[in-house]
């Protein structure tokens, strides 16, 4: 989809269809005021008789009006005459979509006028209509036999009125376009199936998105390179499975040499059985969403290098398969992860902390500005926040607070659990430094202070998205390219400080 902006008086934009807003109270105002004047009053006429309600998703196509130069003129209806929440915009544009796409307009101009959206600049609703866009226009069909239909649609202009905003609106687009982009990015690796998307597919894959940036350069290490740094934790994960493990780092240097790097660290479990301590069956299948800490940061990198921020980042995605078998790991055994520090394993589904530990220690030799590791890690965050907010903990105040206001900012929010010392506890072990669970109690929190133990070397953050990563069950099973949105955020704000 292409996307621009336009301005100037409405009624002389030629284009396929003209889409603006009415409100439940029916009373014209801005764009649809104006629209009206200039064909003589029949958007009033079609209102006063009945034709549209105004109320949210209702609509009214009106053809080859007088004095508008739109082949179409789209009424949507907006709700009541008040500002909307995010949520509501998101809908509202997403409506908007999918009224245009049924039709054979190849073009069309947005003039969503409406009272606004809550706590948002014309540039911040600007993009999160085009990130609306791009998600209504998703589809994932790479394995069927028979392919969606292509919509007649390709070209998309929102309007403005005043033309002094037009840059703004150009640079929201911009970065819309590039996060929604790095989202669908993230969205297809989660959707693959596990017996193509291997550790050595998302290897090839990181390899493929340097090819197409010359800002990033990839390393792939090989098990035999994670043994000689002695990664224990993390290649005991992969023991069981004849797919070779990878750690994968993916670079772009955007900002000064001397500047310090941001750091993700994505869990990439490309499928989890649970290895010897196995799951039940049912929806086993959406193990295959347990990369989508991987997929986050290949999606985040690549609208990092669209963008060309001037910052430094360094992606690595610790990569394994969990699956039982004669070499596998079993419930009861001691490794010692690259920070030297033992672990033994209780559970061998809780494999997720044990590929991160060792890529968190191997994060030190960057000496990062800041490290957020990104992980669909325990089923006890969806228990405690749903699928509506990602888990949020961390080592830094003040990198806890930048996260949370990116969240908000993005529209992709996480809420904060706490770290208390007195968690620790649970994790202690009689005999290795620790143990890989804390028990019934606090799932989510003790897999946080687990990983708290190799992050002392610099401010630190762990975003639980087990919750968020994927729609469960049902047609409308996929993954959700969360949280891209909130972590593009955090590192736009850090390039402009």
């Amino acid at each position: 989809m292409e996307f621009n902006v336009k301005h100037g008086a409405l009624e002389t934009i030629k284009c396929g269809c003209l889409v603006v807003a009415v409100n439940e109270g029916k009373t014209l105002s801005g764009p649809a005021a104006d629209l009206d004047k200039a064909c003589g009053g029949q958007l009033s006429t079609a209102l006063k008789n009945g034709d549209l309600s105004g109320k949210s998703g209702s609509s009214l196509m009106l053809f080859a009006l007088p004095g508008i130069a739109a082949q179409r003129v789209l009424l949507l209806g907006s709700g009541k005459d008040e500002a909307l929440s995010d949520r509501a915009w998101r809908k509202l544009v997403q409506q908007a979509l999918t009224a245009v796409k049924a039709g054979p307009a190849s073009d069309a101009v947005f003039a969503l006028n409406t009272s606004g959206v809550k706590n948002r600049t014309a540039a911040e609703q600007t993009r999160l209509l085009v990130e609306a866009c791009y998600d209504n226009l998703y589809g994932f069909d790479q394995f069927k036999s028979k392919k969606a239909d292509k919509p007649k649609l390709k070209k998309l202009s929102l309007w403005t009125a005043d033309k002094a905003d037009a840059d703004a609106l150009k640079q929201a687009i911009a970065e819309g376009a590039a996060i929604s982009e790095g989202m669908a990015l993230t969205r297809d690796l989660g959707n693959l199936p596990g017996n193509v998307c291997t550790p050595t597919y998302l290897a090839n894959q990181a390899k493929a998105l340097a090819k197409d940036h010359k800002t990033l350069e990839v390393e792939v290490l090989d098990e035999k390179a994670m043994k000689a740094l002695g990664m224990g934790a993390l290649l005991a994960v992969s023991a069981g499975s004849a797919e070779p493990a990878k750690l994968i780092r993916i670079s772009y240097n955007g900002g000064k040499a001397k500047d310090k790097p941001h750091v993700l660290v994505g869990k990439g479990i490309t499928f989890d059985t649970g290895g010897i301590s196995i799951k039940p069956a049912a929806t086993m299948d959406e193990m295959k969403y347990d990369m989508c800490g991987a997929a986050t940061v290949l999606g985040v990198v690549k609208a990092v290098a669209s963008l060309q921020l001037p910052i430094n980042l360094v992606g690595l995605i610790a990569s394994a398969e969990n699956m039982p078998s004669g070499t596998a790991t079993r419930p009861g055994d001691i490794v010692t992860s690259m920070s030297g520090q033992t672990i033994e394993i209780l559970n061998t589904d809780a494999e997720g902390r044990l590929v991160l530990c060792d890529a968190l220690t191997y994060a030190e030799r960057f000496k990062p500005a800041s490290v957020i590791d990104i992980a669909t890690l325990t089923g006890a965050c969806i228990v405690a926040l749903g699928s509506n907010a990602s888990g949020l903990m961390g080592n830094n105040d003040e990198l806890i607070a930048q996260l949370l206001d990116a969240g908000t900012r993005a529209g992709d929010r996480a809420w904060q659990l706490p770290l208390f010392e007195e968690y620790q506890e649970q994790l202690d072990s009689p005999f290795a430094d620790m143990a890989n669970i804390g028990g019934p109690k606090a799932g989510t929190i003790t897999a946080g202070c687990f990983l708290s133990r190799y992050t002392k070397a610099y401010p630190w953050a762990h975003l639980d998205i087990a919750g968020t990563a994927w729609i469960s069950g049902g047609k409308d099973k996929g993954a959700t390219g969360r949280p891209v949105p909130l972590l593009m955020q955090y590192l736009l704000s850090q390039a402009l400080a």
